[in-house]
């Protein structure tokens, strides 16, 4: 593990599933860790692919764990989406394959949610619920000039019971059926749900430092774009992972505790 990463760092970013918990446990040291930054001084947010959610349901969680959250201080990448589109296309009909929490942040950023496929856009999302009626209507959808985009690239979502699909899945079936493409995908790496993040902060890239557990997302984005990177390896990546010398990240640590034993 890496001994040499110092937090000078004014903003945090946090994954959340395999970096602060997983499911409904706290990784250890974690609540201890994210008040130490706190009351550093330090401004802390919480940055997520996952769409399953709405913020303020995750605010709550982190707070029922032990660490108080409001729900601006999470974000994930429904909202990226919801942004995103609104300034492409304010307004438009839209099919989503994803579940109720990104419906409802569509909505709540006026966009027309429809269940058929006179829409504009498909918005593919990691869809539990995710079935042969859904995938059918994005088919037509596209048939019919729709335009598609997805919130996050995530092959596979962390649980306590393991590993399982993610949007991933859902993007790879719309597009082997309908011969597109989608045009953005919003979620981390994408400088896309970034900005926002940074937004929250108040700061630039290179005063902040993102701490995750996946190297394809949370390492990435910071490498391309100037964020600290501290990779844990509480979630997805295992030690022997060729990609950590591959990509490099500034500190590679057992677990979010590990932040400030390295100072």
């Amino acid at each position: 593990m890496s001994t040499s990463f110092k937090l000078p760092h004014r903003g945090w970013l946090f994954d959340l599933d395999g970096t602060v918990y997983r499911g409904e446990a706290l990784i250890p040291g974690a609540g201890e860790t994210i008040a130490a930054l706190r009351a550093a001084g330090r401004r802390v947010a919480f940055l997520s692919n996952k769409p399953l959610d709405t913020r303020a349901d995750y605010a709550r969680k982190l707070t029922r764990l032990g660490i108080p959250t409001v729900a601006d201080d999470v974000i994930n990448s429904s909202l990226a989406l919801a942004r995103h589109l609104r300034r492409l296309d304010p307004g438009a009909p839209v099919f989503v394959i994803g579940e109720p929490p990104l419906v409802a942040e569509l909505r709540a950023h006026g966009f027309e949610v429809r269940t058929d496929a006179r829409v504009r856009w498909v918005v593919i999302a990691f869809d539990r619920t995710f079935d042969y009626a859904k995938l059918n209507t994005a088919l037509q959808a596209v048939r019919g000039g729709a335009r598609l985009i997805a919130t996050n690239p995530d092959r596979t979502c962390p649980t306590e019971d393991g590993e399982i699909p993610d949007c991933a899945g859902m993007i790879a079936a719309v597009e082997a059926v309908t011969a597109g493409r989608v045009e953005v995908i919003v979620g981390k790496p994408s400088p896309i749900i970034l900005e926002v993040a940074l937004e929250r902060l108040g700061l630039p890239a290179r005063e902040c430092a993102m701490v995750g557990d996946r190297i394809e997302t949370d390492m990435v984005m910071g490498k391309r774009f100037g964020i600290a990177t501290v990779l844990v390896l509480s979630g997805i990546t295992r030690a022997d992972d060729p990609r950590i010398a591959e990509v490099g990240p500034d500190a590679v640590l057992g677990s979010i505790r590990e932040l400030f034993q390295t100072t």
